[in-house]
């Protein structure tokens, strides 16, 4: 049956004539790789919090969550809120070694903490990751449009996939941050909107909370039933094999916070996304199917609904002709704005592991070149996957399944690397290599998986693979480790949490100002001039506490921008001239995208 009309495909098309409008307006401020692929790490915090939503919500989160919604109620969250027990340690330990080492994927930093061949099999399975995860949003998308349109779902699947790799094509990270944070608020205020129109259709909230189960009113599910959602399959499956994944080693999100301007920009944000916008974020996604539930036993729904339709279903008895379109397109953005992040994530991989290792030595604009053309072919591999996620029962078993099976070797590798400093390369390799083999072996003899099953009957094995994989490979690699050499400490410098202020100094390039003081920045007139570095003021350089070869932050004053124009630079001797004139080179403003005679802000980084 399908639930759209004419009016719903306008507004669906002109949703994505815009969309693809605004991420090729952005590429004019792609000129390098490191703009392609980190956006010059010049963005604000608020600007990289928001965008991130549209990026971890994906389109498969609308159709998998009001799925579980439907099936289970309120304990569908349960997903989201396990990102709380992961932020510590991505805060304080993985995101700044990312940060400060200034390695252009998790596969280089994995070469300089160990070797070659662990950054190969890194490489390998980050690949594998990426391109699958690209495959089912792909396919999530197409089981939308097939209800909505009528559309095959591989048709769906191709034209997407050609939508989002032009506007990739064009400027990679600065376009994927423009277009997502719109994005955000799309499918946020869809979310939203849903659960208003389901409140106004079912007769206010007492009647829509009445209408629900009282088991389908509790924030968790059982411990170990049902099987295929549980809370001890959920929490592994999810805050170990999908959440830590989707932080630790997915390329596509730590790009997007190796693109904010400052490491305590990017904690903020990371705060902001975990305590705030998830939650919200929970709430729009999962509320179609608590709605929908409660139409079934209100008599407003057939009682055989499909969950994985569910989402459509409500939102078409919801909404009138073109807004039901506005949601749909909601459902579009957010799958677009996690590919997006995928494609340019797959694109830096390959160029920074594969093309720069093929053609070494090469000028920025050769791999700039490359970065653009893989851009255009990577969502197409992730429509040759399609057809094989279609064979699972649900989105949502699906995705548990696909992420449990290939994520524990490279999560576990990633922990004990950051944090472990007798982790060694031999211990490193083999639990990917070695872990991933064992995971491997879990599929084709599931009664593996039953020591670490929790008593979870069969049928939820799929998701306790993820504690059976962390569990095997974590012990792969502490036992090699143990009887293996481990690298000198000197050779660990910034890729270990032990050793983050040498880090620091390295990536200002100088010795770290630990007196900073957030917030004491100044603002003034943007002047021309010869001059290496900035030149400020005595009284402003005293003002902000910063000396000659502090790291300072240059931006346009405009807050609204987010950082859009603005560049990093080394303070130069102070002038003793007005303190509204700040003296900045042609060539250096012109990387900032920076006007003279202009107002902008600087402020002290390190």
């Amino acid at each position: 049956m399908m639930h759209g009309t004419a009016l719903d495909l306008i507004v669906i098309v002109v949703y994505f004539s815009g969309i693809l409008g605004f991420g090729v307006l952005f590429g004019k401020y792609a000129r390098t790789t490191k703009d392609f692929f980190f956006g010059g790490q010049r963005f604000s915090w608020w600007l990289i919090a928001t965008s991130c939503i549209a990026t971890t919500v994906g389109s498969y989160s609308f159709i998998k969550y009001s799925a579980v919604g439907f099936s289970y109620g309120f304990s569908s969250t349960m997903a989201y809120m396990n990102d709380w027990f992961l932020m510590p340690l991505f805060v304080l330990g993985w995101m700044p070694i990312i940060y400060f080492s200034r390695v252009g994927s998790i596969p280089e930093y994995f070469e300089r903490r160990f070797d070659r061949k662990t950054r190969i099999a890194g490489t390998i399975v980050l690949l594998i990751y990426l391109v699958g995860y690209i495959g089912i949003n792909l396919y999530t998308i197409g089981v939308a449009f097939h209800s909505m349109l009528g559309w095959n779902v591989m048709t769906t699947a191709i034209v997407v996939s050609i939508i989002c790799a032009v506007y990739m094509h064009a400027g990679g990270q600065t376009s994927v941050i423009m277009t997502d944070l719109a994005q955000s608020v799309i499918l946020i205020a869809a979310g939203i909107l849903v659960f208003v129109l389901g409140l106004s259709e079912i007769g206010g909230f007492s009647r829509f909370w009445n209408a629900l189960e009282p088991s389908f009113r509790l924030p968790f599910t059982g411990l170990l039933e049902p099987a295929r959602f549980s809370t001890a399959g959920i929490f592994w499956q999810d805050a170990f094999g999908s959440s830590i994944a989707f932080y630790f080693m997915n390329q596509g999100v730590i790009m997007r916070f190796m693109s904010v301007r400052s490491m305590a920009d990017g904690k903020r944000a990371i705060f902001v996304v975990a305590l705030f916008l998830m939650p919200l974020a929970a709430f729009a996604v999962a509320n179609a199917g608590w709605l929908g539930r409660a139409m079934v036993n209100l008599g407003m729904l057939p009682a055989e609904s499909d969950p994985n339709q569910i989402f459509v279903i409500v939102a078409s008895r919801l909404a009138a002709p073109g807004v039901f379109g506005f949601i749909m397109a909601a459902l579009t953005a957010a799958l677009m704005s996690t590919v997006d992040t995928l494609v340019n994530a797959v694109t830096a991989i390959s160029v920074n592991d594969i093309v720069k290792h093929f053609k070494p030595a090469r000028d920025d604009e050769y791999y700039l070149k490359w970065a653009r053309i893989i851009s255009l072919f990577t969502a197409f591999f992730g429509v040759i996957l399609v057809p094989i996620f279609m064979r699972f029962q649900s989105i949502y078993v699906a995705h548990g399944a696909f992420t449990a099976a290939v994520t524990p070797p490279m999560i576990v590798a990633i922990i004990l690397a950051a944090f472990w400093k007798r982790y060694t390369s031999a211990g490193a390799f083999w639990t990917i290599a070695g872990g991933g083999m064992f995971v491997a072996l879990s599929i084709k003899f599931p009664w593996l998986i039953t020591p670490f099953a929790h008593g979870i009957a069969p049928e939820g094995y799929e998701f306790m693979r993820a504690l059976y994989g962390i569990a095997v490979c974590t012990a792969i690699g502490v036992t090699v480790s143990f009887f293996t050499k481990p690298k000198q400490p000197e050779e660990l410098i910034g890729l270990v949490i032990h050793s983050l202020d040498e880090a620091k100094r390295i990536f200002k390039g100088g010795k770290v100002a630990h007196d900073h003081v957030p917030g004491k920045h100044i603002t003034g007139r943007l002047h021309f001039a010869d001059n290496e570095g900035i030149r400020l003021s005595s009284k402003a350089m005293e003002r902000m506490k910063a000396e000659e070869g502090d790291l300072l932050y240059v931006a346009d004053a405009r807050w609204w921008l987010g950082g859009l124009r603005s560049v990093h630079v080394i303070a130069g001797a102070p002038h003793d001239g007005d303190n509204k004139v700040i003296f900045l080179s042609q060539k250096t403003a012109a990387e900032g995208n920076l006007h003279a005679d202009r107002r902008v802000k600087v402020e002290k980084i390190l």
